[in-house]
C-alpha cells in the first residue's frame, strides 16, 4: 500500500510516516500543496492524507483541484480545524474522513485502512446527461457531438453539476468547489458563469438542461 502525506508540520508529518512505515506502508511526505497535488497526479498513492493549512496552497485548494480534475482516490483531511462547519465543508468538497489533531494513531491507522479497503471505483471517465457529455480524462463537452469550449471554471461548474445531476446544488456549495473555501460566497460569479453555460450548452436546444431552482440553487437534469 502507498499512502501520500501532505503535512507542513514537520513534528506531525514525521510521525504519521514512521507510524505507518511501521505498518509496511510505502509512504511519501511533502510539505507544500502544489507539490502534493503534482505528485497526487503522478502516481498511484492508495490513499491521500492531506492537512488543510499547508503552505503555496491550502488543503482544501488542493482537494478541490484534484476532485475537479477527476482524481478518485481516497483523501483524509488531518487538521487542527475542528468546527463543524469546516468538517461540513471538506466532506462536501470530496474529502473521505475527517481526523483532528491532536489525535490518536491508532485511530488514523483504523481509518487509513479502511479507506484503502474499499473498492477502487471502475468510473468511467464520461459524464452524460441526455446528449450532454463531459470526458474528464481529456476535459472536453459535447452536446448532441458538437464540441463546446469552456473556460476551465465553466468546466469546474459543469462537472460538479453533471456529477451530481438531479440534485439541486446550492450557490454556496458551488462556490466553494470552483473557487475554494477561501471566495468569497456573496459574489455573484456563480451566476454569471451559470448564463454563459446556458448560453453555449442550451441556448440552440430546446430541451434545457440547466435549470435554476429559485432561492436555492442550479440543478442539471434531462
Amino acid at each position: 500500500m502507498k499512502v501520500l502525506v501532505i503535512e507542513d508540520d514537520p513534528t506531525v508529518g514525521n510521525f504519521v510516516r514512521r507510524g505507518l512505515e511501521e505498518q509496511r506502508w510505502g509512504v511519501q511526505l511533502v510539505a507544500d500543496g502544489e507539490e502534493g497535488e503534482r505528485l497526487a497526479t503522478s502516481d498511484a498513492y492508495d490513499v491521500v492524507i492531506l492537512d488543510m493549512r499547508l503552505p503555496g496552497k491550502s488543503g482544501m485548494d488542493v482537494l478541490n483541484s484534484l476532485r475537479a480534475r477527476g482524481f478518485e482516490r481516497p483523501v483524509l483531511v488531518l487538521t487542527a480545524q475542528d468546527a463543524v462547519d469546516a468538517k461540513v465543508n471538506a466532506l462536501r468538497a470530496g474529502a473521505d474522513d475527517y481526523v483532528t489533531k491532536p489525535f490518536a494513531f491508532e485511530e488514523l491507522l483504523a481509518r487509513v485502512e479502511a479507506l484503502a479497503r474499499r473498492p477502487r471505483a471502475m468510473a468511467s471517465p464520461m459524464l452524460h446527461v441526455v446528449d450532454l457529455e463531459l470526458n474528464r480524462d481529456t476535459r472536453e463537452v459535447r452536446r448532441t457531438g458538437e464540441l463546446i469550449e469552456l473556460t476551465p471554471k465553466e468546466y469546474a461548474v459543469l462537472e460538479y453539476l453533471m456529477r451530481h445531476q438531479g440534485r439541486v446544488m446550492s450557490r454556496t456549495l458551488i462556490t466553494e468547489y470552483a473557487w475554494g473555501y477561501h471566495f468569497d460566497p456573496g459574489t455573484n460569479i456563480v451566476d454569471v458563469v451559470i448564463n454563459h453555460l446556458r448560453k453555449k450548452i442550451d441556448a440552440k436546444h430546446d430541451r434545457k438542461l440547466i435549470t435554476t431552482v429559485r432561492g436555492v440553487g442550479y440543478v442539471v437534469k434531462g
